[in-house]
């Protein structure tokens, strides 16, 4: 619903994943996407999932650094610009070149959705544990580096939202599922893998629940008349959406 997004606009999904969000904003809206990650295994499913679809033509996948991606190599400016869960792993001294990047891949009236975990109070570390076992290289930003980086590159910060519980309750459901595949997890990996990742879930999810991290979800646009001037757009392109 931030996106605002219409027939016929084209999308740049960074950090695409699985392909689900991509292919979700094409079946919804009927944008035509492009997804970009470094992970050749997602590169794989995302491209059979659009295949499957039968939308390979409207939502592609391409292994390619962001960074790298420019208005020739792939058809142009994008309309809008969406990121989840990717920012975690871009690091502070590569934050000013990520939003660079995305205001020069961006049109005139180009719109850009940020969402990713962050830590509730100022600049922080990664606990070791986390660096070594699970996100290697990752961070969750501080609302104000975000900001910070962000200032000076001639996008607008059109909406700032905190989502301080909704991740939370996605964890309780990953834990629960992870408890009741117990068996099969330990026939695949093994009894520490299994161990490891119950704890990192039951961690994860007391410190979306009690502690300092949440998720932010900010807004840019690199025109002040890009976007409604009230925030009932949202809540009205969400109703469309959920219907």
């Amino acid at each position: 619903a931030k996106l605002a997004l219409e027939p016929g606009m084209r999308v740049l999904d960074i950090g695409c994943g699985w392909g689900g969000l991509a292919l979700y904003l094409h079946a919804k809206t009927g944008a035509e996407v492009l997804g970009v990650t470094l992970s050749e295994e997602q590169i794989k499913v995302a491209r059979a999932r659009a295949e499957a679809a039968g939308v390979a033509d409207k939502v592609k996948f391409e292994l390619i650094d962001y960074r790298h991606v420019t208005p020739e190599n792939s058809g142009g400016r994008f309309d809008r610009i969406v990121s989840v869960g990717m920012f975690e792993h871009v690091g502070p001294p590569n934050y000013r070149t990520f939003f660079r990047q995305c205001y020069d891949l961006m049109t005139p009236q180009g719109v850009m959705l940020l969402h990713t975990i962050g830590r509730m109070g100022p600049p922080g570390v990664t606990d070791k544990w986390t660096v070594k076992y699970i996100f290697p290289g990752g961070y969750n930003p501080a609302l104000s580096e975000i900001v910070a980086a962000s200032e000076g590159v001639r996008m607008l910060l059109t909406d700032v939202e905190v989502l301080r519980l909704h991740y939370a309750h996605t964890l309780q459901h990953w834990y629960d599922r992870t408890v009741a595949a117990r068996d099969a997890i330990v026939a695949l990996y093994d009894e520490r893998f299994f161990r490891m990742w119950e704890f990192y879930l039951a961690g994860a999810l007391c410190a979306f629940k009690h502690g300092g991290l949440v998720n932010f979800q900010l807004q840019y646009a690199r025109d002040r008349h890009a976007l409604p001037i009230t925030r009932d757009y949202m809540a009205a392109r969400e109703v469309q959406l959920r219907g």
